[in-house]
C-alpha cells in the first residue's frame, strides 16, 4: 500500500472525542475460542453505531477479522517464547475515541488482560507493520511488573521481524550494536531518519520513515546484526523475568532504557578490545561508579540518563575523543559492576529503602488506574489480580 492510500484511509479513521454518556453507547461484541492457551476471549467495538463505523463496516466482520489476526498474533508469540506460559488475554477492544486509557500519540495499549486498539491502529499494523503492534501488546500482557524492561523486551520481539523497527526504537538497542556487532551503525541511523516525511499528513513520521524505502545493504547489516544479537536479547529477557522490580528500578535509576540489553551483553559476550592506558581506566572507573550511585531519577524525579552523562564526563574531563572507544569501556565498568565471576548477573540493588519506595509507587500507579471508572469489569478483575501480584514481588525484596 502507498502512503497516498494509506493516508486516505487513516485520515477517516483518525481517535475521536469520548463519548458524552457511557452507560448508553451501543457495544458490538462476541467472543472467539483463539486456542493456543488463550481460550474464549471478548471482542468488541464499544459505540459502532455512535461514531458511525456502521455507514462503511460490518461489525461482524471486523470482529471476525480481529479474532483472526490475534490468533496468529498468540502463535507468533508462542513461536517466540515456547517457554511461556498462556497469555492472559481475555478482552479486545477496538476503541473508536482517545481517552486516559487510550491517549491520542498511542497505538495501542495493553491494560488488564486487554488490549485496546484505535481503528488506525488496526490499518497501519496490517499493511505496514505486519501486527507487530498487536505482538507487542501481546506480551506486555505476560510481564510481572512495569517499566522500561518491558519495552525493552517488546521491542526486542518487533526487531526480530523487521530491522526497520530497530532504527525506530534505537534507544532501547543502538549502544550493545554499535560496540559489539555494528559499528558503523551510528552513520546509518543518521542516514534513516535523514529522508524526508511530509509533516502535513495523518500518517506519523515513524510510519513514514518505516514505509519509505532505505539502503538494502543497510537493512542487510543490520538483519545480520540482530541475528548475532539473539542470545542477548534472550538473555536480557530473562533477567527482565527473573527480577522485574529490580529490572525496572535500574532502568530508572540510571535513567538508561537498554541497561538490561547492556548487562546481558556483557554476561555472555567477549569484551571489545581496549587501547587506553590503566590509569585513564582507573580514572574513568571513578567517574563510573560515582554517576552510577545517583539516585537522584527515583527520588527526586529526574530524567537524567547517567551512561550518557558519564560518556560525556570521560569526554571532556578525561580527553577521550573516540566515541566508539568511550562506550566500549563503559561496558567493561557495567561487566564489573554487575557480572559475577562466573558469569552470572547480579542485579544488586545497594539501596534497599529506595527499591521499595520505587515499587511502591509504581503500585500506587497502578492502583490508582484500576480505579478508572471505565475500564470493563474484566479489567477490574484481571486489575486486583495483578495489584496482588505485584504487592507479592514487593514483600519479596
Amino acid at each position: 500500500m502507498g502512503l497516498g492510500e494509506l493516508q486516505r484511509l487513516v485520515s477517516s479513521h483518525l481517535p475521536q472525542r469520548p463519548p458524552q454518556d457511557f452507560q448508553s453507547l451501543d457495544r458490538l461484541e462476541q467472543d472467539f475460542d483463539l486456542g493456543e492457551g488463550a481460550g474464549r476471549v471478548n471482542f468488541s467495538i464499544p459505540g459502532f453505531q455512535t461514531y458511525g463505523c456502521n455507514a462503511c463496516h460490518q461489525g461482524e466482520d471486523l470482529l471476525g477479522k480481529s479474532a483472526e489476526r490475534m490468533k496468529n498474533v498468540l502463535a507468533r508469540l508462542k513461536s517466540a517464547f515456547p517457554e511461556s506460559a498462556a497469555v492472559p488475554f481475555k478482552q479486545y477492544i477496538i476503541q473508536p475515541w482517545a481517552d486516559e486509557l487510550l491517549a491520542p500519540r498511542q497505538f495501542a495499549h495493553a491494560t488488564f488482560d486487554t488490549i485496546r486498539v484505535f481503528p488506525r491502529t488496526i490499518l497501519i499494523d496490517s499493511h505496514v507493520y505486519g501486527n507487530a503492534t498487536h505482538l507487542h501488546e501481546s506480551l506486555h500482557l505476560t510481564q510481572r511488573f512495569v517499566g522500561a524492561p518491558n519495552e525493552l523486551e517488546a521491542y526486542g520481539l518487533n526487531i526480530r521481524s523487521d530491522p526497520r523497527f530497530l532504527f525506530l526504537n534505537y534507544p532501547y538497542f543502538a549502544d550493545v550494536l554499535t560496540a559489539f556487532f555494528l559499528a558503523d551503525f551510528p552513520r546509518m541511523l543518521n542516514e534513516f531518519f535523514a529522508r524526508a516525511v511530509k509533516e502535513d499528513l495523518d500518517v506519523s513520521r515513524e510510519v513514514q520513515w518505516f514505509m519509505n524505502p532505505f539502503d538494502d545493504s543497510s537493512l542487510r547489516s543490520v538483519s545480520g546484526a540482530v541475528e548475532g544479537m539473539e542470545p542477548v536479547l534472550s538473555a536480557a529477557s530473562r533477567i527482565i523475568r527473573d527480577k522485574p522490580v529490580q529490572a525496572s528500578y535500574l532502568s530508572e535509576q540510571t535513567g538508561d532504557v537498554s541497561l538490561l540489553l547492556e548487562i546481558a551483553a556483557v554476561a555472555i559476550l567477549p569484551l571489545p578490545e581496549l587501547t587506553v592506558s590503566d590509569e585513564m581506566r582507573s580514572q574513568a572507573f571513578v567517574i563510573f561508579d560515582t554517576q552510577m550511585r545517583k539516585t537522584d531519577n527515583t527520588r527526586l524525579g529526574y530524567k537524567i540518563d547517567r551512561k550518557n552523562e558519564i560518556l560525556l564526563t570521560w569526554k571532556h574531563l578525561l580527553k577521550m575523543d573516540d566515541p566508539l572507544e568511550r562506550l566500549r569501556l563503559y561496558f567493561y565498568f557495567l561487566k564489573e559492576r554487575f557480572v559475577g565471576p562466573g558469569g552470572d548477573v547480579r542485579l544488586v540493588v545497594e539501596d534497599k529503602e529506595d527499591l521499595v519506595a520505587y515499587g511502591n509507587r509504581e503500585l500506587d500507579k497502578i492502583s490508582r488506574l484500576a480505579q478508572f471508572e471505565r475500564l470493563t469489569p474484566v479489567e477490574k478483575k484481571a486489575a486486583a489480580d495483578f495489584i496482588e501480584s505485584i504487592k507479592k514481588e514487593l514483600r519479596a525484596l
